[in-house]
C-alpha cells in the first residue's frame, strides 16, 4: 500500500510515518498544502491521510485537488478539530472517513485496512476472479458456483489477495493483515506459509485454478494461474 501522509506536526508525522513503514506499507510525507497538491498531481496513491488544518491553507483544499486530478485514493482525514462542520465538509468533498486526534496508531492502522478493503473492490458486492467468486456482504466463497468452506483466517486471506491481485505481497504484509500488530513478537512467519497452503488446496480441490504464486524470497502473488 502506498500512502502521502499530510501533517504539519514533524513529530507526529514521524511517528506516523515510521509506523506505517513497520508495517510494510511506503509512505510519503508533505508538511503543506503546496507540497501536498505538488505530491498528488505527480503520485498515484493508494491512501492519503489528510490533515484539514495546514500552516498555508486547508486540507480540503487539497481533497479538492485530489478529487479533480481524477485519482482513486482513499482519503482518511485526521484533524484535531471535532465539529460536525468539518466532517460534512469533508464527506461532501469526497472524505472516504474520519479520525479524530489524539489517536492510537493501531486504530489509525485498523482505519486505514479497512479503508483499503473497500476500496478495493469498489463497493461491490460480488468480486470474481475467473471461476472464484467472493460474496462481500455474506463472506461466502464460491467456485464454479458452488459454497466451499473456509476458516475466517483463509477467506480474510483470499479477500486480501483478491484486493492486491498482481502483487507481491510479503509475508509479514499478509501476517500484519490477518492477525495485527502483535505480529511483531513472533519468531517467523511460518503460518503465513501454512494458511497459503491450506487456502491453496482447498480452492484447487474445488476446481479453482493454481492462483497462488510463491515468489521465493519475496511473499506470494495472486493472478494468471501458474504454469
Amino acid at each position: 500500500m502506498k500512502i502521502l501522509l499530510v501533517e504539519d506536526e514533524p513529530d507526529l508525522a514521524s511517528n506516523v510515518t515510521d509506523f506505517l513503514k513497520g508495517e510494510m506499507f511506503v509512505c510519503e510525507w508533505a508538511k503543506d498544502k503546496e507540497s501536498a497538491v505538488d505530491k498528488i498531481i505527480s503520485y498515484d496513491y493508494d491512501i492519503v491521510i489528510l490533515d484539514i488544518m495546514l500552516p498555508d491553507g486547508s486540507g480540503l483544499d487539497v481533497l479538492k485537488a485530489l478529487k479533480e486530478s481524477g485519482s482513486e485514493a482513499g482519503v482518511l482525514i485526521v484533524s484535531a478539530k471535532n465539529s460536525l462542520d468539518d466532517k460534512l465538509l469533508g464527506f461532501e468533498g469526497g472524505a472516504d472517513d474520519y479520525l479524530t486526534k489524539p489517536f492510537h496508531l493501531s486504530e489509525l492502522n485498523a482505519r486505514l485496512l479497512a479503508l483499503y478493503r473497500r476500496k478495493g473492490f469498489q463497493g461491490a458486492t460480488r468480486v470474481a476472479f475467473n471461476e472464484i467468486e467472493i460474496d462481500t456482504v455474506s463472506d461466502e466463497v464460491f467456485v464454479n458456483g458452488a459454497s466451499i468452506v473456509l476458516t475466517r483466517k483463509e477467506f480474510e486471506l483470499l479477500r486480501y489477495l483478491f484486493a492486491n491481485r498482481n502483487r507481491v505481497l510479503s509475508k509479514h504484509s499478509i501476517a500484519e493483515h490477518l492477525w495485527g500488530d502483535h505480529v511483531d513478537l513472533s519468531d517467523s512467519f511460518d503460518f503465513v506459509y501454512q494458511h497459503i497452503k491450506n487456502l491453496r488446496k482447498k480452492l484447487m480441490k474445488a476446481g479453482a485454478g493454481n492462483y497462488i504464486r510463491t515468489i521465493y524470497g519475496m511473499g506470494y502473488k495472486f493472478g494468471a494461474e501458474e504454469a
